[in-house]
């Protein structure tokens, strides 16, 4: 939830919505990229990585 809040804040900026925004245009860009693959990463990929070396280590 709070990726998707810093997401949805930093919107109006990354689309140049406000009179100062085209200068923190791509700062935003960023924060919403590396936001959004920082919770792929910690929701999808690392349980999924985990699993799979758990898996190996505990078969009888």
């Amino acid at each position: 939830m709070t990726a998707l809040a810093t997401v949805a804040g930093m919107l109006p900026l990354a689309f140049a919505l406000g009179a100062v925004s085209q200068m923190l245009q791509p700062l935003a860009i960023a924060v919403i990229g590396g936001v959004s693959i920082s919770m792929v990463l910690s929701l999808i990929i690392t349980p999924a990585v985990h699993f799979y070396l758990a898996r190996e280590r505990y078969t009888p």
